[in-house]
């Protein structure tokens, strides 16, 4: 790993992954058999599970095995008597490769004495300590010889990353808890962590993700250089696709850069840790794609917007470049280029764009500037008012409109799992633009195609949005074989880049 603030983190070592059970379905052999080629190693959580049979994990699973009694105190669920504690290590001791030991409480003779430093992993889950405090701690618990320290604060994930960096040890992982605290365990390894865990089932409260997503979605357990970070912003980035095709396109091009999902409330405040954090890891925060709703901030926080942006009243794109931000929105050229790879010319269609945030104010704006008539809808009045006069288009609440009438109807709002209107009064042959998109088809386009309808799916928009947001945050163009295969659709002729610029 290079120096601490030199850049350059990573450069071709390999994390190992590290499975967690942290339910009991994940016991099952259908769970275990598979992990063999993801995991080099297995973590049962016993205060969650119980303990199951060593034997039995091994004979489905060949990795180490890893012995975790979380505490209530530590963030766990253990609350038996200490002395019924330290028989359960001492018993798991004899069977696994790893046994965690909590710092302080766990470091007694009668546990230190049995189990040797090559099999002991101590670790600390608390409070949020400032960052001279967390160098402090770890100090304290090097006096004792591990295998692995692992710190955990409960809050300011960034303090996480900044420790690794300032350490610069190859025993030593730490990261932050829930949302959050996501990005930061995705970006240890490549600060010096040897170890990434991911939940053997689905993502956790945590914030802990499956150990296949940390493959798919960020290319681990492989460590290629790192020099610069983008992201996603936004309340819960979690679930977005964005890393898969970002992370996938940054390797296909041998880029030294990792797209993260940034997880918070407020982008003024992630900008400034993210300077903070640049400057202890010399990894620089270059761009971020913002979701809803930071999108009017982030066209506050910018040095230069352009005019589409301002048009809109919000930028979903921001970029440093020449020692200032730049702000974007790649929601109306979007909007526009999957309707003409469709087909669907909106010169002279009476349009109705469900949604009045960012999305559908700059879809509703492009639409209305290629020719057809717009009428914005929206569940809230006073959102749908406030669109109507930044764009100088027509509002109807949502508890009044009728699909009716319209032969183009756009969704824009964050509805993935329902349908935010009626489709049954909706004209034969009315297309459906869907801006937006999972891993299947959202309700509203299942809805859509039940009824006849063409349907132009969210991630097809997604794909030349985010095409074009690529080509802003990094000045080369995202390739389409990964991007396809990340988003599950099929090749097919080469799709311009949003605004075909």
């Amino acid at each position: 790993m290079s120096e601490p603030g030199t850049g350059g983190a990573g450069a071709g070592r390999r994390a190992a992954l590290v499975a967690v059970v942290a339910a009991a379905d994940e016991l099952g052999h259908a769970s275990l058999s598979g992990l063999d080629p993801v995991a080099d190693g297995l973590e049962v959580r016993a205060d969650l599970v119980g303990d199951p049979e060593p034997r039995r994990l091994r004979r489905l699973f060949g990795g180490r095995l890893i012995y975790t009694l979380r505490t209530r105190r530590q963030g766990g669920n253990h609350g038996g008597a200490p002395a019924e504690r330290r028989e359960r290590l001492l018993r798991a001791a004899a069977e696994y490769d790893l046994v965690d030991l909590e710092w302080p409480d766990d470091l007694v003779p009668e546990l230190t004495s049995r189990i040797p430093p090559w099999q002991r992993r101590v670790s600390w889950h608390g409070p949020e300590r400032e960052h001279g405090g967390m160098r402090s701690l770890f100090g304290a618990m090097a006096g004792v010889p591990a295998a692995l320290y692992l710190l955990v604060p409960k809050s300011s994930p960034a303090a996480a990353p900044g420790l690794l960096a300032a350490l610069g040890r190859s025993d030593v992982t730490a990261f932050g808890i829930g949302e959050s605290g996501l990005w930061t365990r995705v970006l240890a390894p490549w600060l010096g962590a040897p170890v990434a865990f991911g939940r053997v089932g689905e993502a956790g409260a945590d914030g802990m993700p499956s150990v296949r997503r940390l493959a798919l979605d960020y290319g681990l357990p492989a460590l290629p250089r790192l020099d610069a970070l983008y992201g996603i912003a936004g309340p819960a980035p979690e679930h977005s696709l964005a890393p898969r095709l970002y992370n996938a396109a940054l390797r296909e091009l041998g880029l030294p850069a990792l797209y993260l999902p940034f997880a918070t409330d407020s982008l003024a405040c992630l900008l400034r840790s993210a300077a903070v954090l640049g400057g202890r890891t010399g990894l620089a925060l270059r761009g971020l794609t913002v979701t809803a709703p930071h999108k009017e901030d982030a066209m506050g926080l910018a040095d230069q917007v352009t005019p589409s942006a301002r048009g809109a009243g919000a930028a979903n794109v921001l970029w440093h470049r020449d020692g200032r931000w730049h702000a974007d929105t790649t929601d109306a050229a979007a909007a526009l280029d999957a309707l003409a790879r469709a087909g669907v010319d909106p010169a002279g269609r009476r349009a109705a764009v469900i949604g009045c945030g960012g999305a559908g104010r700059a879809a509703a704006l492009a639409l209305h500037l290629a020719g057809a008539s717009v009428t914005l809808v929206n569940r809230g009045r006073a959102r749908g008012r406030q669109a109507a006069a930044l764009t100088g288009l027509p509002f109807v609440p949502l508890a009044r409109f009728s699909a009716r009438g319209y032969s183009l109807l756009v969704h824009a709002t964050p509805l993935a799992d329902s349908a935010p209107f009626r489709l049954a009064a909706a004209d034969p042959g009315a297309a459906v633009l869907d801006l937006v998109y999972r891993d299947g088809p959202t309700a509203l386009a299942a809805a859509a195609r039940s009824h006849g309808l063409p349907v132009i799916d969210g991630r097809e928009v997604l794909l030349v949005e985010m095409r074009e947001q690529f080509r802003l945050l990094t000045g080369r163009r995202m390739p389409l074989g990964p991007a396809l295969l990340a988003l599950g659709l099929r090749r097919r002729t080469e799709v311009r880049p949003a605004g075909n610029q």
